[in-house]
Protein backbone atom coordinates (compact mmCIF):
# COMPACT_ATOMS: atom_id res chain seq x y z
CA UNK A 1 0.00 0.00 0.00
CA UNK A 2 2.81 2.10 0.94
CA UNK A 3 4.22 1.91 -2.77
CA UNK A 4 1.25 2.99 -4.26
CA UNK A 5 1.08 6.14 -2.38
CA UNK A 6 4.71 7.24 -3.32
CA UNK A 7 4.79 9.98 -5.80
CA UNK A 8 5.27 9.63 -9.10
CA UNK A 9 9.07 9.43 -10.81
CA UNK A 10 9.61 12.45 -12.69
CA UNK A 11 12.31 10.39 -14.58
CA UNK A 12 9.29 8.38 -15.92
CA UNK A 13 8.03 11.44 -17.92
CA UNK A 14 11.14 12.83 -19.15
CA UNK A 15 12.50 9.26 -20.12
CA UNK A 16 14.76 9.23 -22.92
CA UNK A 17 11.82 7.70 -25.13
CA UNK A 18 9.21 10.19 -24.03
CA UNK A 19 8.37 13.02 -26.31
CA UNK A 20 8.97 15.94 -23.87
CA UNK A 21 12.46 14.71 -23.92
CA UNK A 22 12.47 14.08 -27.53
CA UNK A 23 11.58 17.58 -28.12
CA UNK A 24 13.52 18.91 -25.50
CA UNK A 25 16.76 17.74 -27.26
CA UNK A 26 15.61 18.85 -30.51
CA UNK A 27 15.15 22.26 -29.27
CA UNK A 28 18.49 22.43 -27.18
CA UNK A 29 20.79 22.11 -30.41
CA UNK A 30 18.78 24.91 -32.34
CA UNK A 31 18.81 26.80 -29.20
CA UNK A 32 22.57 26.98 -29.55
CA UNK A 33 22.78 27.20 -32.71
CA UNK A 34 20.57 30.24 -33.25
CA UNK A 35 20.10 31.85 -30.39
CA UNK A 36 23.13 32.10 -28.77
CA UNK A 37 24.80 33.90 -32.24
CA UNK A 38 21.45 35.93 -32.38
CA UNK A 39 21.85 36.73 -29.13
CA UNK A 40 25.22 38.44 -29.35
CA UNK A 41 24.76 40.11 -32.50
CA UNK A 42 21.20 41.61 -31.34
CA UNK A 43 22.61 42.64 -27.81
CA UNK A 44 25.22 44.81 -28.82
CA UNK A 45 22.82 46.58 -31.67
CA UNK A 46 20.26 47.23 -28.18
CA UNK A 47 23.08 48.36 -26.43
CA UNK A 48 23.77 51.13 -28.90
CA UNK A 49 20.35 51.83 -29.65
CA UNK A 50 19.34 52.51 -25.86
CA UNK A 51 22.77 54.34 -25.15
CA UNK A 52 21.93 56.89 -28.07
CA UNK A 53 18.87 57.99 -25.98
CA UNK A 54 21.16 58.74 -23.36
CA UNK A 55 22.73 62.54 -22.47
CA UNK A 56 26.08 63.49 -20.44
CA UNK A 57 26.00 65.56 -17.76
CA UNK A 58 29.60 66.82 -15.57
CA UNK A 59 31.13 63.61 -17.41
CA UNK A 60 28.92 61.10 -16.48
CA UNK A 61 26.06 59.06 -18.37
CA UNK A 62 22.86 60.29 -17.59
CA UNK A 63 20.10 57.16 -17.83
CA UNK A 64 17.31 59.32 -19.35
CA UNK A 65 15.50 59.58 -22.20
CA UNK A 66 16.11 61.86 -24.55
CA UNK A 67 16.33 62.59 -28.04
CA UNK A 68 18.68 65.59 -27.89
CA UNK A 69 21.65 63.27 -29.32
CA UNK A 70 19.65 62.96 -32.53
CA UNK A 71 18.54 66.34 -32.55
CA UNK A 72 22.34 67.50 -32.01
CA UNK A 73 23.43 65.32 -35.44
CA UNK A 74 20.69 67.11 -37.09
CA UNK A 75 21.27 70.60 -35.97
CA UNK A 76 24.93 70.54 -36.96
CA UNK A 77 25.68 71.12 -40.29
CA UNK A 78 29.56 69.85 -40.50
CA UNK A 79 28.03 66.22 -39.08
CA UNK A 80 25.28 66.36 -42.00
CA UNK A 81 28.26 67.42 -44.12
CA UNK A 82 30.82 64.78 -43.07
CA UNK A 83 28.29 61.94 -43.43
CA UNK A 84 26.71 62.78 -46.53
CA UNK A 85 30.52 62.99 -47.78
CA UNK A 86 31.03 59.56 -46.36
CA UNK A 87 28.05 58.12 -47.99
CA UNK A 88 29.68 59.83 -51.81
CA UNK A 89 33.28 58.47 -50.98
CA UNK A 90 31.77 54.90 -49.93
CA UNK A 91 30.04 54.68 -53.11
CA UNK A 92 32.48 55.82 -55.23
CA UNK A 93 34.66 53.05 -53.80
CA UNK A 94 32.18 50.60 -54.31
CA UNK A 95 31.88 51.28 -58.21
CA UNK A 96 35.43 51.41 -58.14
CA UNK A 97 35.82 48.31 -56.79
CA UNK A 98 32.77 46.28 -58.81
CA UNK A 99 34.03 47.53 -61.92
CA UNK A 100 37.58 46.40 -61.60
CA UNK A 101 36.24 43.42 -59.48
CA UNK A 102 34.18 42.38 -62.45
CA UNK A 103 36.71 42.75 -64.78
CA UNK A 104 39.19 40.51 -62.61
CA UNK A 105 36.40 38.02 -62.23
CA UNK A 106 34.99 37.61 -65.46
CA UNK A 107 38.65 36.82 -66.73
CA UNK A 108 39.36 34.15 -64.20
CA UNK A 109 35.88 32.71 -65.01
CA UNK A 110 37.65 32.33 -68.61
CA UNK A 111 39.87 30.26 -67.78
CA UNK A 112 40.42 26.86 -68.08
CA UNK A 113 41.46 24.00 -65.30
CA UNK A 114 43.05 24.57 -61.96
CA UNK A 115 44.81 27.70 -63.09
CA UNK A 116 41.33 29.36 -62.72
CA UNK A 117 40.69 28.48 -58.66
CA UNK A 118 44.80 29.17 -58.35
CA UNK A 119 44.45 32.85 -59.75
CA UNK A 120 40.78 33.24 -57.48
CA UNK A 121 43.31 31.80 -54.70
CA UNK A 122 45.86 34.76 -55.34
CA UNK A 123 43.51 37.20 -55.90
CA UNK A 124 42.57 36.80 -52.54
CA UNK A 125 45.36 36.55 -50.59
CA UNK A 126 45.25 39.86 -49.34
CA UNK A 127 41.86 39.26 -47.10
CA UNK A 128 44.29 37.10 -45.00
CA UNK A 129 46.86 39.55 -44.73
CA UNK A 130 46.41 42.09 -41.88
CA UNK A 131 44.50 44.92 -42.09
CA UNK A 132 47.35 47.41 -40.87
CA UNK A 133 50.08 46.13 -43.13
CA UNK A 134 47.91 46.42 -45.92
CA UNK A 135 47.32 50.33 -45.33
CA UNK A 136 50.93 51.21 -44.54
CA UNK A 137 51.79 49.39 -47.87
CA UNK A 138 49.34 51.84 -49.22
CA UNK A 139 50.99 54.67 -47.63
CA UNK A 140 54.48 53.35 -48.96
CA UNK A 141 52.77 53.00 -52.66
CA UNK A 142 51.00 56.62 -52.32
CA UNK A 143 53.59 58.49 -50.35
CA UNK A 144 55.06 61.41 -51.81
CA UNK A 145 58.52 59.26 -52.13
CA UNK A 146 56.39 56.44 -52.63
CA UNK A 147 56.55 54.27 -55.65
CA UNK A 148 53.38 55.61 -57.43
CA UNK A 149 55.32 58.76 -57.51
CA UNK A 150 58.90 57.21 -58.28
CA UNK A 151 56.99 55.65 -61.37
CA UNK A 152 54.89 58.87 -62.86
CA UNK A 153 58.22 60.98 -62.58
CA UNK A 154 60.50 58.34 -63.97
CA UNK A 155 58.12 57.98 -67.17
CA UNK A 156 57.82 62.07 -67.25
CA UNK A 157 54.27 62.44 -66.75
CA UNK A 158 55.72 64.45 -63.46
CA UNK A 159 58.23 66.72 -63.02
CA UNK A 160 58.42 66.22 -59.37
CA UNK A 161 56.88 64.17 -56.77
CA UNK A 162 53.37 65.12 -55.74
CA UNK A 163 51.30 65.41 -52.81
CA UNK A 164 48.36 64.86 -54.54
CA UNK A 165 48.09 60.56 -53.41
CA UNK A 166 48.85 61.33 -49.65
CA UNK A 167 46.95 62.57 -46.78
CA UNK A 168 43.54 63.40 -48.82
CA UNK A 169 40.15 62.21 -49.61
CA UNK A 170 42.05 61.02 -52.71
CA UNK A 171 44.30 58.56 -50.85
CA UNK A 172 41.34 57.67 -49.09
CA UNK A 173 39.68 56.53 -51.78
CA UNK A 174 42.73 54.55 -53.46
CA UNK A 175 43.00 52.61 -50.32
CA UNK A 176 39.87 51.62 -49.63
CA UNK A 177 39.49 50.67 -53.18
CA UNK A 178 42.20 48.50 -53.03
CA UNK A 179 41.87 47.09 -49.68
CA UNK A 180 38.04 45.92 -50.42
CA UNK A 181 38.50 44.81 -54.05
CA UNK A 182 38.65 41.57 -52.87
CA UNK A 183 35.44 41.49 -51.21
CA UNK A 184 33.92 42.23 -54.90
CA UNK A 185 35.66 39.63 -56.72
CA UNK A 186 34.97 36.81 -54.58
CA UNK A 187 30.55 37.55 -54.67
CA UNK A 188 31.41 38.25 -58.49
CA UNK A 189 33.31 35.10 -59.40
CA UNK A 190 30.86 32.48 -57.68
CA UNK A 191 27.83 34.44 -59.27
CA UNK A 192 29.70 33.99 -62.88
CA UNK A 193 30.96 30.04 -61.53
CA UNK A 194 27.15 29.32 -61.50
CA UNK A 195 25.81 30.26 -64.84
CA UNK A 196 25.76 26.73 -66.31
CA UNK A 197 28.13 26.98 -69.77
CA UNK A 198 25.38 25.44 -71.60
CA UNK A 199 23.65 28.54 -71.75
CA UNK A 200 26.43 30.51 -73.47
CA UNK A 201 27.28 27.40 -76.17
CA UNK A 202 23.34 28.06 -76.76
CA UNK A 203 23.79 31.53 -77.52
CA UNK A 204 26.55 30.94 -79.66
CA UNK A 205 24.75 28.39 -81.82
CA UNK A 206 21.77 30.58 -82.05
CA UNK A 207 24.54 33.28 -83.73
CA UNK A 208 24.54 35.50 -81.20
CA UNK A 209 28.55 37.27 -81.09
CA UNK A 210 30.38 36.95 -77.65
CA UNK A 211 29.72 41.11 -77.01
CA UNK A 212 26.04 39.62 -77.60
CA UNK A 213 26.53 36.53 -75.46
CA UNK A 214 27.90 38.77 -72.31
CA UNK A 215 25.38 41.48 -72.36
CA UNK A 216 22.15 39.18 -72.90
CA UNK A 217 23.42 36.31 -70.88
CA UNK A 218 26.62 36.53 -68.67
CA UNK A 219 26.08 40.35 -67.01
CA UNK A 220 21.96 39.67 -66.18
CA UNK A 221 22.39 36.28 -64.41
CA UNK A 222 25.99 37.73 -62.87
CA UNK A 223 24.05 40.70 -61.53
CA UNK A 224 22.88 39.22 -58.18
CA UNK A 225 26.76 38.43 -57.12
CA UNK A 226 27.85 42.12 -58.58
CA UNK A 227 25.33 43.48 -56.12
CA UNK A 228 26.55 41.51 -53.37
CA UNK A 229 29.95 42.61 -53.98
CA UNK A 230 29.09 46.37 -54.68
CA UNK A 231 27.76 45.84 -51.36
CA UNK A 232 30.46 44.58 -49.40
CA UNK A 233 32.68 46.78 -50.41
CA UNK A 234 30.23 50.15 -49.46
CA UNK A 235 29.41 49.19 -46.20
CA UNK A 236 33.06 48.17 -45.47
CA UNK A 237 34.09 51.18 -46.54
CA UNK A 238 31.30 53.34 -44.85
CA UNK A 239 32.15 52.21 -41.37
CA UNK A 240 35.86 52.39 -42.01
CA UNK A 241 37.57 54.73 -39.91
CA UNK A 242 41.51 53.61 -39.67
CA UNK A 243 41.80 53.94 -43.46
CA UNK A 244 41.20 57.72 -43.18
CA UNK A 245 43.11 58.34 -40.11
CA UNK A 246 46.12 56.73 -41.33
CA UNK A 247 46.20 57.57 -44.87
CA UNK A 248 44.14 60.57 -44.88
CA UNK A 249 45.11 63.20 -42.22
CA UNK A 250 43.54 66.30 -41.70
CA UNK A 251 41.63 66.14 -44.84
CA UNK A 252 40.06 62.73 -44.68
CA UNK A 253 37.99 63.02 -42.19
CA UNK A 254 35.14 60.55 -42.24
CA UNK A 255 31.84 59.73 -40.54
CA UNK A 256 33.41 56.94 -39.13
CA UNK A 257 36.55 58.74 -37.71
CA UNK A 258 33.26 61.52 -35.91
CA UNK A 259 32.09 58.39 -34.22
CA UNK A 260 35.66 57.30 -33.35
CA UNK A 261 36.31 60.53 -31.65
CA UNK A 262 33.75 60.90 -29.41
CA UNK A 263 34.12 57.56 -27.96
CA UNK A 264 38.03 57.78 -28.12
CA UNK A 265 38.58 61.39 -27.35
CA UNK A 266 35.75 63.38 -26.01
CA UNK A 267 34.01 60.26 -24.29
CA UNK A 268 30.93 61.12 -25.24
CA UNK A 269 29.09 57.49 -25.35
CA UNK A 270 25.75 58.80 -25.71
CA UNK A 271 26.43 60.97 -28.69
CA UNK A 272 28.65 58.45 -30.15
CA UNK A 273 26.19 55.89 -30.07
CA UNK A 274 23.66 58.04 -31.58
CA UNK A 275 25.91 58.60 -34.68
CA UNK A 276 26.33 54.87 -34.85
CA UNK A 277 22.66 54.08 -35.36
CA UNK A 278 22.36 56.84 -37.86
CA UNK A 279 25.48 54.66 -39.59
CA UNK A 280 23.80 51.65 -39.13
CA UNK A 281 20.19 53.44 -40.68
CA UNK A 282 22.19 53.80 -43.44
CA UNK A 283 23.52 50.51 -44.17
CA UNK A 284 20.04 49.02 -43.92
CA UNK A 285 18.61 51.33 -46.15
CA UNK A 286 21.77 50.58 -48.59
CA UNK A 287 21.31 46.91 -48.26
CA UNK A 288 17.65 47.44 -48.79
CA UNK A 289 18.16 49.47 -51.90
CA UNK A 290 20.01 46.33 -52.82
CA UNK A 291 17.87 44.33 -52.06
CA UNK A 292 15.55 45.87 -54.41
CA UNK A 293 17.49 46.30 -57.62
CA UNK A 294 18.27 42.80 -56.69
CA UNK A 295 14.66 41.46 -56.98
CA UNK A 296 13.77 43.93 -59.43
CA UNK A 297 16.76 42.19 -62.07
CA UNK A 298 15.53 39.06 -61.36
CA UNK A 299 12.22 39.71 -62.09
CA UNK A 300 13.19 41.17 -65.89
Amino acid sequence: MADSFAPADPARHLGAGSPAARALGCWLPRLAVYGLPTALILAPLAAFLLTGFWSMADGRVVHDFTLANYAAFLAQPSYIRVFLGTLQLAGIVAAIGLVFGYIIAYLIWRLEGRIRYFMLLFSVIPLAMNYIVKIYAMRGILGYNGFLNWALVSTGILDAPSKLFIFNQTAVMITMAVIYLPYAILPIFLSLERIPPSLAAASADLGARPGQTFRTVVLPLSLPGSIVGGLFVMVLALGDFLTPQMVGGNQGFTFGRAIWSQFGMAFNWPFGAALAVVLLLAVAAVIGLAALVSRHARVK
